[in-house]
C-alpha cells in the first residue's frame, strides 16, 4: 500500500481538487493500493483561526464566516456540509458571548477543515465510481490531551488503525482526514500545524507502506525556497537524518515529526507535485548517496529574546535558570546563543511566546535587575532564521563575508556541534536578500550582480551593449549573472528586475519616467536586490553628489567620470571614509589612460611601499593625435583639428580638450592614488587656447579655427632638430611631503625619446620610481575612444563581481 498526503493548496478550488481526484482515479485504474490523507483545502485553517480570533473579540466575524462557507461548497453542487458549519456555527457564537476560547475549543474549530475537506474528495470519487470511504481519524488516531500539540499513544492509535483497515481494504480507498485526532475522553485535538503529513506518517508506520506520497505544488524539496530563490535547485534524494535536518531547521515542506515514523519502518518518501504529473519529485529513504548536501530553510513567527547585564560575566547557572523558567510556561528555545564575554546571552522562541518568555524571565531575574547583574530584556519581533542544513563551519565564511558585502550583519549565529549546520536571526526585512546571497555563494550556481547603469551616451551606450553581447559567454566561464536592473540618463530611468533586453533605448523612450536617486535605491530593497553595483558613465558634477547615498545603500561604484576624484579633497576624503565604513569597492581605472592598466599599477607600487617619484605622460587621446599628427605631417594646424573633431576624437566643442583642464584632472587623480592631498587649483594649467577665443559660442570657435594656424606653426619651427610637440601632464618633486607639483603643459621632446615615438591616439605613461631610477615603467595604448573606454569599465565591474 502507498499513503498519498495532499496539502491544502493542491486542494484548493478550480484546477487543484480536480487535479487530486484525477490523479486519486488513475491510480486506482491502474491498480495500485492507496490510502489518501488530507489537509484543509486552501487557506481554510488560517481563515477558521481568523474568524476565531475575531469572535473572540466581539468583531463581526459572521461575513468571514459565510465567506468560508461559500468557497467549501461554491463549485460543486449536491454537497451538504450542514453538520459542520451548524458545529462552527455553535462554537464561534459561544466564542463570542465568552470573549475568549481555549485550546480544546480551538482544536474543535480547526478540525472542521479537514473533515470538509474529506468528505468532499469522497463524494468526489465516489462521483467516478472509485470506492471511497471517508475517514475520520479522530476514530483511528488517540493522543494525550495536550490540545493544540498533541502526542499520539502509539499502542492504541496503531490497533485503531489496523482494525479499520482490515474492514475497509481492498479497492476501498480511505480518504483521511489529517491533522487531528482525538483524546481517550473522545476530546478533538489536533497534531500541530502542518500535523497532516504526521497523521500520513503515522498510518504508513502502522500499516507498513510501501512509500509516502506527500503531494505539494512544488517539484520536490529545494536547496532553497523557489518562491524566495529564483535559482534555487531540486534536490533529488535525501537522506533520512538529512530531511530531519531540514525538517527541524524549518523546511515548510516537512513536519519536524514526519521523519521519525518513517525511519522505524524504513518507509521512503517522496515528495511530489500536484500540478506536474511528470515530475518524479525528491525521494528521502535511509540510503546516503550524496555527502554534504546543503538547502536553506527558514523559521518565521519567531521572535529573538535578549538577556543582557554585566553581571552575568562568570556567573554559573543562567542558561539553566532561563530554560527552567520558559519550560516551567511551555515555551521551546529554537536556540540559543552566548556571547564570549558573557554579557549578553540570545535565544530564538516563537512569535506568539516571546511577549510571555519575557515576562517569566524579568520575574526570574527581578533580584539580579535590582543589584544591576541584569540591565535589560528585550524583544526583537520583526526577525527570521535562516539555516544553513549541511554548511561545513570551516567555509562558512565566504556566505559570511558576502552577507556583510551585503550590508546584511546577522543578529545572532548558532552553529550544531558537529558543526555542519549554521544558523543565523536576520532581521525580516533583509531575508529576501539574505537567502540569495547565501544561496549563490553555497551552491555551485551563477552569481546574480544587480547593476544599475548611469548614462547611456557613447560610453554608456556601448557598455551596455558590450555586455548583453558577453552575457552568456560570461555565464558560462565565470559562473556570473549580469543583471542591469535600472539605465538611467539624467531625465529618465528605466527598471525592470529581471534585467533589460536589447530594446533598452527604445523603453527608455517611451517606458522612461523622471527619477531621484532614492527611487533607484527604493526599487533595489522592494525586489531584494543582491551585490549591488551603480556604473557612473556621465560627466555630470551633479551626478557625483549621489555617490555616497549609493554606497550607504550598499552599492559599490565604477566610473568613467573623472569628477568625483577631482573635487575638493575633502570630498575624496569622505567618500573614501564611507567606502570603508560600509565595506564597498570604488574602481574607475579608465579615469586616466581610458582601458589602460595605469591606476591599478600605480596603486599596487604604492601600496608595495615603492618610492615612486614621477610621473609624467600623455594623458589625452585627443591631443595625442592632433599633435602627434601636427609634427609629422606638414599640414596646417586648423586643418588636423578640424579632421579630429570629424573622426570624435575631440568633445563637440574642442575647447574642453584644448583648454587643459581634462588633462589636469587626469593628473590629480594620479596624485592623490599617491596620497597627495593636492587640489585642483594647484595644477598649473598651459591653455592651449589663445584668451581672446576662449569664450563664445562653440559655432563661432569652430569658424576662428584658423587663427590658430600661426601660433602653433609658429611653435613647431622654433623647436630643435629632430623634435616633435606632446602636451603632457607632469607630476614632480618631493612627493613622500603632503603635495607635489602638477604641470600640465605643451612640450618639445626629441622623436626617439618614448613619449616622441608616440602614433595616433595612443596615451603614454612613464613612471619613476626609486628602485627603478632612470629607467621608467612605460604604460602605452589606446587612450581614447568609446569602445575602449566601456571595455574599461567592463572590466572594473567584472573585477568587482569577482570579489562579491
Amino acid at each position: 500500500m502507498k499513503i498519498l498526503k495532499f496539502g491544502g493548496k493542491s486542494l484548493a478550488n478550480g484546477k487543484g481538487i480536480h487535479t487530486v481526484v484525477d490523479i486519486i482515479h488513475d491510480k486506482v485504474k491502474n491498480g495500485e493500493k492507496i490510502t489518501v490523507v488530507l489537509s484543509a483545502r486552501g487557506n481554510s485553517t488560517d481563515e477558521l483561526e481568523e474568524i476565531l480570533e475575531k469572535a473572540s473579540k466581539n468583531e463581526n466575524y459572521k461575513d468571514q464566516l459565510n465567506a468560508f462557507k461559500n468557497y467549501q461548497i461554491e463549485d460543486f453542487e449536491n454537497t451538504n456540509f450542514d453538520s459542520e458549519f451548524n458545529t462552527l456555527d455553535k462554537l464561534f457564537e459561544g466564542v463570542s458571548l465568552l470573549g475568549d476560547y481555549s485550546k480544546r475549543i480551538k482544536d474543535q474549530v480547526l478540525s472542521q477543515g479537514e473533515v470538509i475537506s474529506a468528505k468532499l474528495v469522497t463524494q468526489l470519487l465516489q462521483k467516478k465510481n472509485i470506492k471511497a470511504n471517508f475517514t475520520d481519524a479522530r476514530e483511528l488516531i488517540k493522543t494525550d490531551e495536550q490540545f493544540g500539540e498533541a502526542q499520539p499513544l502509539n499502542d492504541l492509535s496503531k490497533k485503531n488503525v489496523i482494525t479499520h483497515f482490515q474492514k475497509y481494504n481492498g479497492s476501498t480507498v480511505n480518504v483521511v482526514t489529517g491533522f487531528i485526532a482525538s483524546n481517550t475522553k473522545k476530546e478533538t485535538t489536533t497534531l500541530g500545524r502542518n500535523g497532516s503529513n504526521y497523521t500520513a506518517s503515522l498510518l504508513a508506520n502502522y500499516l507498513e507502506a510501501e512509500e509516502l506520497q506527500s503531494y505539494t505544488h512544488v517539484n520536490g524539496i529545494y536547496t532553497a525556497n523557489p518562491d524566495l530563490v529564483p535559482g534555487a535547485k531540486k534536490i533529488e534524494q535525501l537522506s533520512f537524518n538529512e530531511a530531519n535536518e531540514l525538517a527541524y531547521f524549518g523546511a515548510n515542506i516537512l513536519h519536524a515529526k514526519t521523519i521519525i515514523p518513517l525511519i522505524e519502518k524504513n518507509i521512503p518518501l517522496r515528495i511530489l507535485n500536484t500540478f506536474d504529473r511528470d515530475s518524479e519529485g525528491t525521494v528521502i529513504t535511509s540510503e546516503v548517496r550524496e555527502k554534504g548536501i546543503k538547502s536553506l530553510s527558514v523559521l518565521e513567527n519567531v521572535a529573538l529574546i535578549n538577556l543582557q547585564g554585566r553581571g552575568l560575566l562568570g556567573k554559573v547557572g543562567v542558561d539553566a535558570r532561563i530554560f527552567r523558567a520558559l519550560a516551567h510556561k511551555n515555551i521551546n528555545v529554537s536556540f540559543i546563543s552566548q556571547g564570549s564575554s558573557e554579557r549578553g546571552i540570545g535565544f530564538v522562541v516563537n512569535a506568539d511566546k516571546s511577549k510571555e518568555a519575557k515576562d517569566v524571565l524579568e520575574q526570574e531575574f527581578e533580584a539580579d535587575f535590582q543589584k544591576h547583574d541584569v540591565s535589560a530584556i528585550s524583544i526583537e519581533d520583526e526577525v527570521s532564521v535562516v539555516s544553513i542544513v549541511g554548511q561545513d563551519l570551516s567555509t562558512f565564511h565566504k556566505p559570511y563575508n558576502a552577507l556583510i558585502k551585503n550590508q546584511i550583519t546577522p543578529l545572532l549565529f548558532n552553529n550544531t556541534v558537529n558543526g555542519k549546520n549554521v544558523s543565523l536571526v536576520v532581521r525580516k526585512a533583509q531575508l529576501h536578500r539574505a537567502l540569495n546571497v547565501i544561496h549563490g555563494e553555497i551552491f555551485e550556481i551563477s552569481k546574480k550582480v544587480n547593476l544599475a547603469i548611469f548614462g547611456h551616451g557613447l560610453v554608456g551606450g556601448t557598455l551596455i551593449d558590450q555586455m548583453l553581447q558577453s552575457a552568456k559567454q560570461i555565464e558560462k566561464r565565470k559562473n556570473i549573472v549580469l543583471n542591469i536592473f535600472t539605465v538611467a540618463n539624467s531625465k529618465k530611468v528605466v527598471f525592470d528586475k529581471d534585467g533589460i533586453d536589447t530594446d533598452w533605448k527604445a523603453k527608455i523612450d517611451k517606458e522612461g519616467k523622471s527619477y531621484t536617486i532614492e527611487d533607484i535605491i527604493k526599487f533595489a530593497d522592494e525586489h531584494h536586490l543582491e551585490n549591488l553595483i551603480a556604473i557612473d558613465n556621465t560627466a555630470s558634477v551633479d551626478f557625483t553628489k549621489n555617490y555616497i547615498p549609493l554606497v550607504t545603500h550598499g552599492f559599490d561604484l565604477v566610473s568613467s567620470n573623472k569628477v568625483a576624484n577631482t573635487l575638493s579633497f575633502d570630498f575624496y576624503k569622505e567618500l573614501r571614509a564611507k567606502l570603508d565604513k560600509n565595506q564597498k569597492q570604488y574602481l574607475y581605472e579608465t579615469n586616466v589612460g581610458a582601458g589602460l592598466p595605469l591606476i591599478d599599477t600605480i596603486k599596487l607600487l604604492h601600496l608595495s611601499g615603492e618610492n615612486i617619484t614621477r610621473i609624467k605622460g600623455i594623458f589625452s587621446g585627443s591631443l595625442s593625435y592632433l599633435f602627434n599628427t601636427f609634427s609629422s605631417e606638414e599640414r596646417q594646424f586648423s586643418e588636423v583639428l578640424q579632421e579630429a573633431i570629424d573622426k570624435g576624437f575631440t568633445e563637440p566643442d574642442p575647447r574642453e580638450d584644448l583648454c587643459g583642464n581634462d588633462v589636469a584632472r587626469k593628473l590629480l587623480i594620479l596624485a592623490r592614488e599617491l596620497d597627495l592631498s593636492n587640489e585642483f587649483e594647484d595644477v598649473s594649467i598651459q591653455n592651449l587656447i589663445p584668451e581672446y577665443l576662449r569664450t563664445g559660442e562653440t559655432s563661432s570657435f569652430l569658424k576662428r579655427l584658423p587663427e590658430l594656424n600661426e601660433v602653433y606653426q609658429k611653435v613647431k619651427e622654433e623647436q630643435k632638430p629632430g623634435c616633435v610637440l606632446r602636451y603632457i601632464g607632469d607630476l614632480w618633486g618631493d612627493l613622500s611631503q603632503q603635495k607635489g607639483n602638477l604641470d600640465v603643459k605643451l612640450v618639445s621632446v626629441p622623436k626617439s625619446s618614448a613619449l616622441g615615438q608616440v602614433k595616433g591616439s595612443d596615451s603614454i605613461f612613464e613612471i619613476y620610481t626609486e628602485s627603478y631610477g632612470d629607467q621608467p615603467i612605460v604604460i602605452q595604448g589606446a587612450g581614447a575612444g568609446a569602445a575602449v573606454t566601456a571595455r574599461g569599465v567592463f572590466g572594473d565591474i567584472l573585477r568587482l563581481a569577482d570579489r562579491e
